[in-house]
């Protein structure tokens, strides 16, 4: 029974449908896995186990009886807890809503649920997702299933390191900076940011609305394909929605990347990078040559919009809380109390450059892909780092030079801006067992060429059977 916990969904859903392994065995033993491990990662923060269980009975039912089944009928997922759940707490990792239960599903739960998905409960995350570690002042730090005393990134790195460590094998998580990808880089597991409306966001707390994108993290690449089938297309709640796209994800994973001109940056001109990682990342992107790619390093250099990101974030969560703002001080993550003053020296003038940089990263980015129909980079600049309650943020050196908060995740951000769809693909491990990440970013909403792409490079180079240490 505890294999069935590292297949994946693709396996568990057809397992189920040909009544192999009904639906209640399949929740019952990822419940026994998080019982027996999440004590020490701490990334499942609120369990729904007699729903799940029930609604797995039902699951069953329905197969008995022959009904029509959805795509991912008896198959587990944890959902991000800044995600609305109907009947289910939803923190956003802080005490100002401790308490808090939405009276609705969030669109892409109604979608996983409709496809028969069962939601196992909540995972872990920075409060309301500001920053790249995953610890909060209402569960405490997350751990990473590679190493305990280090952290699995964030802000969805709860999520993360429930996939990675066999809790379940798909997780909703969101991307404002880079918040899917870095978690699933420093976990050894695989995340999409899919292009910036591609998965419908409501209801939802206001902030970081034309940055942040609703996106899979699975062990495998068609999990992840099959998973954002079902959450993609157009919902009128959300107006920044996109059309349904043209072709079903998980079909096309086999077609040949032949051909395909493949551009790879090692900084994009402003980045630092731990040597370990430079070197995992520079031979992953070479090895796209044997899967007939036309590989070329480039030395674009991209402007560095961290102060840009790091103003408009800011800005919009401490506004979309101003009414709370006393209350939000007194219980706010200590860390982040700086930022409640921080933000009375950011004008109306510095957001509106903010937004001039941004067209010029975007013309940047366009010239590479004139050329080019990927860009690979490094996902992020360090492996995991250690981290537990009150550690550090970021890592306070790269590769031997000082670095501020954000340098660390300085390959991520600028896709957030672009809205363009971007994946981590596992790479390898560091000399001490840590994972790395290789980027893969696509033209704008040409999220099946980037699946493709991925799914080419995990085949020659799998990773979903290496497991960590737990």
């Amino acid at each position: 029974m505890s294999e069935l916990c590292w297949l994946s969904a693709t396996e568990l859903a057809g397992l189920v449908r040909e009544k192999t392994v009904s639906p209640v065995e399949v929740v019952e033993a990822h419940l026994e896995r998080i019982g027996a491990v999440n004590p020490a990662l701490n990334a499942v923060v609120t369990l729904a186990a007699d729903e799940a269980v029930q609604a797995a009975r039902w699951a069953e039912a329905a197969v008995l009886s022959g009904l029509t089944t959805g795509p991912l009928h008896g198959v587990p997922v944890l959902v991000k807890d800044n995600v609305f759940t109907k009947g289910i707490r939803t923190t956003f990792g802080s005490r100002l809503y401790e308490n808090f239960v939405p009276e609705e599903d969030a669109v892409l739960v109604e979608r996983l649920k409709k496809a028969g998905a069962i939601v196992l409960g909540k995972t872990n995350m920075p409060e309301f997702g500001l920053v790249c570690v995953t610890d909060n002042l209402v569960f405490g730090p997350t751990f990473n299933p590679w190493d305990i005393t280090r952290t699995p990134g964030g802000s969805s790195g709860g999520a993360a390191a429930a996939v990675a460590a066999g809790l379940c094998p798909l997780a909703t998580g969101n991307d404002a900076g880079g918040s899917i990808r870095i978690p699933a880089s420093l976990c050894g597991v695989f995340g999409l940011k899919p292009s910036f409306g591609r998965v419908p966001s409501y209801p939802r707390l206001p902030g970081m609305e034309t940055l942040s994108h609703e996106g899979p993290i699975t062990r495998t690449v068609a999990d992840a394909a099959l998973m954002l089938e079902v959450m993609a297309g157009p919902d009128e709640r959300d107006r920044m929605s996109l059309p349904a796209p043209a072709a079903g994800y998980l079909q096309t994973l086999g077609e040949s990347i032949k051909d395909l001109r493949v551009a790879y940056s090692a900084n994009l001109g402003y980045a630092s990078v731990e040597p370990e990682v430079s070197a995992a990342v520079r031979s992953a992107a070479f090895a796209f040559r044997e899967l007939g790619c036309r590989v070329e390093e480039t030395g674009v250099v991209l402007p560095d919009l961290v102060s840009d990101l790091q103003k408009i974030v800011v800005t919009e969560i401490v506004t979309a809380l101003e009414k709370r703002l006393e209350e939000w001080r007194e219980k706010i993550y200590p860390a982040f109390r700086p930022m409640l003053d921080r933000v009375n020296s950011v004008s109306n003038r510095d957001l509106a450059r903010a937004q001039f940089r941004r067209e010029e990263l975007w013309d940047k980015v366009r010239r590479v892909f004139e050329r080019y129909d990927l860009l690979l980079t490094p996902t992020s600049a360090v492996t995991a780092f250690v981290s537990g309650t009150g550690g550090p943020l970021a890592p306070p050196m790269i590769n031997g030079k000082k670095a501020h908060s954000m340098s660390w995740m300085a390959f991520t951000y600028p896709f957030n801006f672009t809205g363009q769809p971007a994946a981590s693909v596992p790479c390898g491990f560091d000399s001490v067992g840590m994972p790395v990440g290789l980027q893969i970013i696509g033209r704008r909403f040409d999220e099946l060429t980037v699946l493709k792409a991925s799914a080419a490079f995990e085949a020659c180079y799998p990773w979903h059977h290496f497991r960590p240490p737990l």
